[in-house]
């Protein structure tokens, strides 16, 4: 895994963020590949705030992974920053080689440089073998999400 870099996305790495996040049946439904201009509106915000990272995982100048790390500083845990990692995702070529946990551990190493102490994640109750993977890594299932779709 040595030839992988963990670097910042820059707006030229959009497609290959959007074809990522458009690979596998949930994202299939609510990605749109063919138009690039919300992805680049939200991209702006994402590079203008100084809490959000958005990083990819290159391979001779290819994205195959990326995902999300936003810190929120807070008052609850005695004015504790937490971090949430978000949209992780690695190319279908890629998987299975060990390039997810090394983006997770990634993001866990930033939180802890970025002062956090705590990294949490939320991942679609379907995805069982997601699951396993973030509990093999240390993370528990300790919470029950809720979402408002608006």
């Amino acid at each position: 895994m040595s030839e992988i870099e963990i670097r910042r996305a820059s707006e030229d790495d959009l497609p290959a963020i959007v074809a990522m996040l458009a690979d596998d049946p949930l994202g299939a439904a609510r990605e749109s590949p063919d138009d690039l201009a919300p992805y680049i509106a939200a991209y702006e915000q994402l590079a203008a705030d100084p809490n959000q990272h958005l990083v990819v995982a290159v391979r001779a100048d290819r994205p195959v992974g990326t995902l999300q790390l936003t810190v929120i500083p807070g008052l609850s845990r005695r004015g504790s920053s937490r971090s949430i990692i978000e949209a992780v995702r690695v190319h279908s070529d890629e998987r299975g080689n060990g390039l997810g946990t090394r983006l997770i551990e990634w993001a866990v190493d930033e939180s802890r440089t970025l002062g956090c102490r705590l990294v949490q994640l939320t991942s679609d109750a379907t995805r069982i073998d997601a699951h396993r993977f973030y509990e093999r890594l240390g993370f528990e299932a300790s919470h029950l999400g809720f979402k408002l779709q608006l």
